[in-house]
């Protein structure tokens, strides 16, 4: 009897222990956004000060774009005033070989965003293209002259997921 008052006491105590720890994972860390699982999605590598980064883009402002890209339509990324979004510089038409795409930030900086200001880069008929690996080179090269800019309004939700050396 003894015995038997025991185990139930013991198991009691077992099941509240499980029950708290349960309750504890649950309700601490702040907000929680449901189950995790793993997905597979193309990601892609840039340039940031001369090192690469790796990228995902989601989203882009300009529906024809995103049709062209195969991601979202986000109109609510022209919201994003784009004087507050880093710059994300493609080359157009010819480029050096293994050119990439050249942000104007990364993770830690302090305007980094994962909101870019689309910028086209185009080398000038009698420049002979050079690797581009950082938006200082992009200014140095457009006063030199062999490189020219222009702005767009094209916004793109391009996350760095991760930063080279």
């Amino acid at each position: 009897m003894l015995r038997k008052i025991f185990l139930g006491c013991a198991l009691t105590v077992f099941v509240l222990a499980v029950a708290a720890g349960a309750y504890a994972s649950l309700t601490s860390g702040g907000p929680r956004m449901g189950p995790q699982s793993m997905i597979t999605r193309p990601a892609f590598h840039g340039y940031y000060d001369g090192h690469k980064v790796t990228y995902l883009n989601t989203d882009v402002s300009v529906k024809a774009d995103a049709t062209m890209m195969h991601v979202n339509y986000a109109p609510g990324l022209k919201a994003v005033p784009l004087n507050s979004a880093p710059e994300i510089y493609l080359v157009q038409g010819k480029a050096a070989a293994g050119q990439l795409a050249v942000f104007g930030s990364e993770p830690g900086e302090k305007d980094y965003s994962p909101v870019w200001k689309e910028t086209i880069l185009t080398w000038k008929a009698n420049a002979k293209p050079v690797l581009i690996k950082s938006d200082t080179q992009v200014n140095q090269l457009e006063k030199k002259g062999g490189l020219s800019e222009r702005s767009t309004s094209v916004r793109l939700n391009c996350p760095i997921v991760k930063v080279g050396k």
